[in-house]
């Protein structure tokens, strides 16, 4: 490893993001194949739902697909990409903050999703943060999330040329923590990662059915 680079995966992951804001937005603008999942799950919300994306990067085209029908609060811990999605997308809210220390009151919001966040956390902090995006719904409340597919521990390497970090379980694993915690599986979906068009991602759409 590169002994300029951080070590705290986190960092690493921050610094990265801050770097690299313009240039991935422009990647992910380029394609969105999970606009149809997007649309599932906003369907299933009341009108005028508050809905939290969590690792919201840049507001597109998440935050930005969902504030046209709901209230929106974004959360990401890179101060660039808080900063962009404040200009692309100012119907909506947006925080910087740790989507692993999240501040808010548990049962606030009607949906939460997050896409391609999840996934640069230490897997071993996995399961704390799935239980409190559960204890962040209302009951009942809907989740969109964006999970690993593959088991991977600590997996770091060059993305758009800054170090970055994932690290996640395989799909099996995801679906049994998620029904350990208390969510109903809805649907669950193999997505291919919308930049690097291979690979791909355990998306599930996922309801919060008990207190």
């Amino acid at each position: 490893m590169n002994p300029s680079l951080p070590k705290d995966p986190a960092e690493l992951v921050r610094q990265g993001y801050n770097r690299i804001a313009h240039k991935y937005l422009r990647a992910r603008s380029a394609g969105a194949p999970d606009l149809p999942l997007l649309a599932e799950f906003s369907h299933l919300l009341p009108p005028d739902a508050l809905v939290l994306d969590a690792g919201c990067g840049a507001g597109v085209p998440v935050a930005q697909f969902l504030a046209q029908s709901h209230h929106v609060v974004g959360v990401d811990f890179s101060i660039t990409q808080v900063g962009m999605a404040n200009r692309l997308v100012p119907s909506a809210r947006f925080v910087c903050q740790d989507m692993t220390h999240l501040g808010f009151p548990f049962g606030l919001f009607d949906g939460i999703c997050s896409f391609y966040a999840i996934l640069h956390v230490p897997r071993a902090k996995h399961t704390a943060l799935l239980a409190d995006l559960y204890r962040l719904l209302k009951t009942p409340g809907y989740a969109l999330l964006c999970l690993g597919a593959e088991d991977n521990a600590d997996d770091r390497a060059p993305y758009m040329g800054v170090a970055m970090c994932w690290s996640h379980f395989d799909s099996a694993t995801y679906l049994d923590m998620l029904t350990r915690i208390g969510f109903k599986l809805i649907t669950s979906k193999m997505v291919p990662d919308p930049i690097a068009k291979t690979g791909a991602h355990l998306f599930v759409l996922v309801q919060k059915n008990r207190v």
